[in-house]
């Protein structure tokens, strides 16, 4: 099948893994997003519903449109129904806001769990991390502001740079980081470093840069994660791929924390970090695309994006430059529960397609849920597509 017999309106299948009673459900989910006191007062319903023993409830609605279960061996089935429709999982531990050694170290433990999963199996060809679930929001934050203010390039240089209470969390974030790293290499599993808050992310890049330059040696097998609703992403990409160094690994996205970034600029006084418009976003998110395929040689990129016209864009430079659907150096990624119609569709057409699954117990990954559900109801546009397609199919089912 050419590009130009893609179609992301193909409802049958996009939604052919999903039964009627799915869709129904699905369908009373979205329609929920449109209801402010819902998305308010959600959270708190939720955690009242578990200790009242109503867990199934909650697994039964939000938690199963978004996540694959409590733990790595619940998300079997949503491994196994991805993999019958030629879509390949990523273990996503979505557990967010616990800061402690013990539980950095937990967090680790776990990661590294996915990624003895991932081992040698071609359903799971990634592995993911966000880094505040392996090191303290303020040693990062402090770290990224020494690496700013002291234009520091080389990692080994950040330790002694910090506040001496804070040394030693950096050192043994710094290695959870590199294990976590190392051990996807090693076992040949492309890992995700995911990005976060401008205020954080200077150290993530130093640290994902550094694990890059000793591991993808061979191939990408680290990937750090633009986020391209920031002004400073495309020429971020550009400069260090020009440097040439070794293998780089990109996931592209739009973003996640833009309300959270333009009030914090606005409290602080220093420069809003988030594109002028969303027309500057998609620009430079279709140019970092372009920059990646046009240096394939060097660059291996996962076009992260609930966007119909990267999506197709991504398809149309890989003919162009003659490159292999079926490779995972240049592929394609969604949430689960979300755009199943660009998906689905995508790995029908012969390319390379993963889904984010989620997982974690269902106290723990509220919060995950509840930014979630957040960002579909801020979306309103993604929402309604969402809404649209989900009816289309079932009247089409009907008729």
């Amino acid at each position: 099948m050419s590009t130009t017999d893609l179609s992301f309106q193909n409802t049958s299948v996009a939604f052919a893994h999903k039964s009627n009673g799915d869709l129904a459900k699905a369908r009373w989910l979205f329609r929920s997003f449109n209801y402010p006191a819902l998305l308010t007062y959600g959270p708190t319903m939720a955690k009242a519903a578990v200790f009242l023993g109503l867990k199934f409830t909650i697994k039964k609605t939000i938690f199963q449109q978004f996540c694959g279960g409590e733990n790595i061996q619940e998300c079997d089935t949503a491994i196994e129904n991805l993999s019958n429709s030629g879509i390949g999982t990523i273990l996503d531990y979505s557990v967010e806001g616990e800061e402690s050694e013990a539980t950095f170290d937990e967090t680790c433990a776990e990661v590294l769990r996915t990624i003895e999963r991932a081992k040698g199996n071609p359903n799971i060809p990634f592995s993911v991390f966000k880094t505040t679930g392996i090191c303290s929001s303020a040693v990062l934050e402090a770290a990224s502001s020494m690496i700013e203010e002291n234009q520091i390039v080389d990692i080994e240089l950040v330790e002694n740079s910090l506040p001496e209470g804070l040394q030693e969390g950096w050192k043994k974030s710094m290695a959870r980081f590199m294990q976590l790293c190392s051990s996807a290499a090693q076992s040949k599993v492309r890992i995700f470093v995911d990005a976060e808050e401008t205020w954080l992310q200077r150290a993530i890049d130093l640290l994902a840069t550094h694990a890059m330059e000793l591991l993808n040696k061979d191939q990408a097998w680290v990937f750090n994660t633009l986020q391209m609703y920031r002004h400073d992403r495309l020429a971020y990409l550009e400069r260090q791929v020009a440097e040439g160094k070794f293998y780089y690994g990109y996931k592209l996205v739009r973003g996640a924390y833009m309300e959270k970034e333009r009030a914090r600029a606005a409290a602080k006084g220093y420069q809003d970090p988030i594109q002028p418009s969303k027309e500057a976003t998609d620009t430079d998110y279709d140019r970092a695309v372009a920059f990646c395929l046009e240096n394939h040689n060097r660059v291996s990129v996962c076009i992260a994006t609930h966007n119909e016209k990267s999506s197709l864009l991504g398809t149309e430079l890989l003919n162009k430059h003659q490159l292999p659907k079926g490779d995972w150096n240049v592929s394609f990624s969604q949430l689960l529960g979300m755009s199943d119609h660009i998906s689905f569709n995508l790995s029908n057409s012969g390319y390379k397609v993963s889904k984010y699954v989620p997982y974690g117990p269902v106290l723990s990954v509220i919060p995950y849920l509840t930014r979630r559900a957040q960002e579909n109801s801020g979306m309103a546009r993604q929402m309604g597509r969402e809404l649209a397609l989900i009816e289309a199919e079932i009247k089409r089912r009907k008729s």
